[in-house]
């Protein structure tokens, strides 16, 4: 806990579904592995009983994964909460990332005495929420409501995610930022023999791959991806798709690809530690029809390797870092117009190298140790001006 005068340990508690990889978790996971681990102490506060990717490199780097179960009954999960609270100590913040369900943490936060607050926005949600029913409109209206009342601090991946949690009037209040998270960038400097790479997953070496990494979920638009390849390999033979990711629609997405006679043209490679290096030697273009994202990390990581990138209009624009690299396309557009522009990228000169995009990253709000330096600052206010609140 901060005492004025001296940098004590800040304990922040961060409330999560559970540690597997995906762009948030991964996220996490870098700030934790960078962050200054003698003042600042990490737990993750989990909706899960079940063992998840990260688990055990999180106790290995000192710090607990505390599951809190029974999320879908507030009653049960408000005893749970409070209780895990009471039993683990005090903390001095709580950084939840659980989008609307913030609201909720934050109110328990509140009550158990937690003083500093964090709601963070990773996803643009405005499109669901217009097709939600009555009842879930007002579930999202009362737990807005709960964050404008209870949180110290908002962030926001992007400046529509601020919009979608926090409202048209964001700016004006002086809690809500745009808080860019970010990427580490060494693995992207590995040499990586792109033959071998291949070989993993019997990809010839002159077949033409359109990558992309995303859970297999609506969000992530899965079906039209492969309606997009199956254009392509109209055109292109030595098309492969490379499909980095599980998740609820692998069966969906797996009859597809059948339907469409593309068994040996589309591999699943389900969830990988090594994206980074199936980036950089196995694809050559980067695929992201999503149909909604708060940000979309996982653009940042393909601009890193070099990757041209084709991606729907809805992906906020703070996603560009390196122009050359990025095609936007509208998602009312036919798969075969998306096919065009990836072969377009098949035929075209390389505008800038991997070295060059490597080093743009680099410099930019998105390499990790630059945002790891504003998250600590971020902290220590919110720990500095919450004791001075309370003297």
């Amino acid at each position: 806990m901060l005492i004025m005068g001296e940098r004590c340990m800040i304990r922040i508690l961060h409330v999560i579904g559970g540690m597997n990889r995906g762009g948030i978790e991964t996220w996490l996971m870098h700030v934790l592995r960078n962050i200054d681990r003698d003042h600042f102490c990490m737990d993750f506060l989990v909706h899960t009983n079940q063992p998840c990717d990260y688990d055990e490199e999180i106790r290995a780097l000192g710090s607990e994964i505390i599951p809190c179960l029974d999320s879908a009954k507030p009653w049960l999960y408000a005893l749970n909460f409070k209780r895990l609270l009471r039993e683990k100590g005090s903390y001095d913040i709580v950084h939840s990332h659980v989008q609307h369900f913030n609201g909720y943490v934050l109110l328990l936060a509140k009550q158990s005495g937690v003083r500093s607050r964090i709601a963070h926005s990773h996803n643009d949600t405005s499109a669901i929420e217009a097709k939600s029913s009555w009842t879930r409109r007002l579930y999202f209206n009362l737990s807005k409501w709960w964050i404008a009342r209870y949180a110290t601090l908002g962030l926001a991946a992007s400046r529509l995610a601020a919009e979608s949690l926090f409202g048209s009037g964001w700016k004006n209040d002086l809690r809500y930022q745009v808080f860019y998270c970010a990427i580490d960038l060494l693995p992207f400097r590995e040499q990586v023999n792109a033959d071998l790479v291949r070989s993993e997953f019997n990809i010839p070496v002159d077949a033409f791959v359109i990558g992309h990494v995303g859970r297999l979920v609506e969000q992530k638009n899965p079906l039209f991806l492969v309606e997009i390849a199956a254009e392509v390999a109209v055109r292109e033979p030595k098309m492969r798709l490379l499909l980095v990711g599980s998740g609820p629609l692998y069966s969906t997405v797996n009859a597809k690809v059948q339907q469409l006679g593309l068994d040996d043209r589309v591999i699943f490679a389900g969830t990988r530690s090594d994206v980074n290096r199936l980036m950089l030697g196995a694809m050559d273009v980067f695929l992201f029809p999503s149909i909604h994202e708060g940000l979309g990390l996982v653009l940042i990581e393909a601009q890193t390797a070099g990757l041209p990138c084709v991606l729907s209009d809805v992906v906020p624009e703070e996603a560009h870092v390196i122009e050359p690299l990025m095609q936007r396309l509208s998602l009312s557009q036919t798969a075969e117009v998306w096919s065009e522009v990836i072969l377009k990228t098949l035929k075209a000169q390389r505008e800038i190298t991997q070295t060059e995009a490597y080093q743009l990253i680099e410099k930019s709000s998105f390499n990790i140790h630059n945002s790891v330096k504003q998250l600590e600052t971020l902290y220590f206010n919110q720990s500095l001006n919450e004791a001075k609140n309370s003297i």
